[in-house]
C-alpha cells in the first residue's frame, strides 16, 4: 500500500462520526415512544442523546411537529443525527428545508404512508405527501414486510426516491414495543455501524 493511499484510508477514518461528535435527536412518532421503546432505550445510553419533544403527541400538527424538529436541529452545537420512528420520519423529513445546521446523518425507521387515504388515524394524512427529493445527508430507511401503516413496496420506494440505505426487517410490524421491538439489539447494530461510516459534514 502506498503512502498516499494509507493517508487517505487514514484521513477518513479520523473524519469518522463518534456518539460525542454528535447530537443525536430522537423524534418519536404518533404518541410518543414509552419507557420500554427502543427510541427510549437508546436515548438513555447514548450520551448525546435527546428528544424532540412535541406539546401535542396524540393530536399531531404537521406545522408544529416539523416546527419543533427544526428548532431542535437549529439549537444543535454539533452536527445531528436524526433517529426518527413512524411519523417522526414525516415531521423530520417535511422540517428539512427549515434546517440550518448541518446534519450528519439520518436513521428512519418505520416511515408510515401518508399519502395513504385509508391511513389511521386520519390526521397522520396532513404530513403528507412525502418530497420525492433525494435528502441532502446520509440516510438509512428500515422497513417491515408487515407494517399496518406502511406497504413495504411503498417504503421501499420511498427510501430509493430519497437516496436512503434500504434495510428489510423482515415480518416486524411496526418496530416499535407493541411489536416486541423494545430491546432491538440489531438495529442498535445497525445504527453503531451507520455512525462510524458517517463524515464530519
Amino acid at each position: 500500500m502506498s503512502d498516499r493511499v494509507a493517508a487517505g484510508k487514514a484521513a477518513r477514518y479520523m473524519r469518522a462520526m463518534k456518539v460525542k461528535e454528535a447530537d443525536i435527536l430522537i423524534v418519536p412518532g404518533y404518541t410518543n415512544s414509552g419507557p420500554e421503546h427502543w427510541q427510549t432505550r437508546w436515548q438513555s445510553k447514548l450520551s448525546t442523546a435527546r428528544r424532540v419533544e412535541q406539546a401535542e403527541w396524540t393530536k399531531p400538527v404537521r406545522e408544529d411537529w416539523t416546527a419543533s424538529v427544526a428548532n431542535a436541529v437549529n439549537e444543535a452545537e454539533r452536527p445531528v443525527v436524526l433517529v426518527a420512528h413512524s411519523l417522526g420520519v414525516a415531521a423530520a423529513v417535511q422540517a428539512i428545508p427549515q434546517f440550518r445546521k448541518p446534519v450528519a446523518g439520518a436513521f428512519f425507521v418505520a416511515p408510515p404512508d401518508v399519502a395513504n387515504p385509508d391511513i389511521r388515524p386520519r390526521h397522520l394524512m396532513t404530513f403528507g405527501p412525502y418530497s420525492r427529493d433525494p435528502l441532502p445527508f446520509p440516510s438509512i430507511v428500515i422497513a417491515s414486510r408487515n407494517d399496518p401503516f406502511c406497504a413495504f413496496e411503498v417504503a421501499e420506494d420511498i427510501a430509493a426516491a430519497w437516496g436512503s440505505l434500504f434495510i428489510d426487517a423482515g415480518e416486524a410490524g411496526h418496530l416499535n414495543h407493541d411489536a416486541g421491538f423494545g430491546p432491538w439489539p440489531e438495529g442498535s447494530m445497525t445504527f453503531a455501524k451507520f455512525l462510524t461510516e458517517l463524515k464530519q459534514p
